[in-house]
């Protein structure tokens, strides 16, 4: 359990440092800017206690608003996805099949991973851009930060899981 939580801490880092020092530059086309971090919600375990994934979403958001300067916009949105995730992958776990416990492309495959992966991240980002642009006046630019985000992101985290699986 401790290695576990190890890992996870040593994450945390890694996808904070990731995001602040580099994927927040990244602005492809004025508004789409990948948000790696969410990855590490969408690898959260089925039988995780749900108060120890509101918990590591919480601090996961907490941090990233503390280095990419988003006050409450990624620890609300995060913790949102944290409460979603479980009833979400349970939906693509077969019932008597336990063994698949983890989300990822070997347990799933990469079609069932993708959809999962893909829905779980544009919700995501439509709460984020949602939450920071705090109104619908602009409703078009939230739309086109939201998809290009969730787009960018979306390929990101295949293309982690695409080397992992290999």
């Amino acid at each position: 359990m401790a290695i576990d939580t190890l890992r996870r801490l040593l994450l945390v880092c890694v996808l904070c440092l990731a995001q602040a020092l580099v994927l927040n530059h990244i602005r492809l086309l004025g508004c789409a800017t990948p948000l790696l971090y969410v990855y590490m919600v969408l690898a959260f375990p089925l039988g995780y206690p749900k108060w120890a994934l509101l918990l590591w979403c919480f601090g996961l958001g907490l941090a990233v608003d503390a280095f990419t300067n988003t006050p409450g916009v990624a620890s609300a949105s995060l913790t949102l996805l944290g409460a979603v995730q479980p009833y979400f992958f349970a939906l693509f776990v077969q019932r008597d099949a336990p063994e698949v416990q983890r989300p990822s492309v070997r347990s799933l495959g990469m079609l069932k991973y993708s959809f999962y992966a893909s829905a779980l991240i544009l919700l995501y980002c439509m709460v984020f851009f949602a939450l920071e642009m705090f109104s619908f006046f602009h409703w078009l630019r939230w739309l086109e930060c939201a998809g290009g985000s969730a787009l960018i992101t979306i390929l990101l985290v295949l293309t982690i899981e695409g080397a992992r699986k290999g």
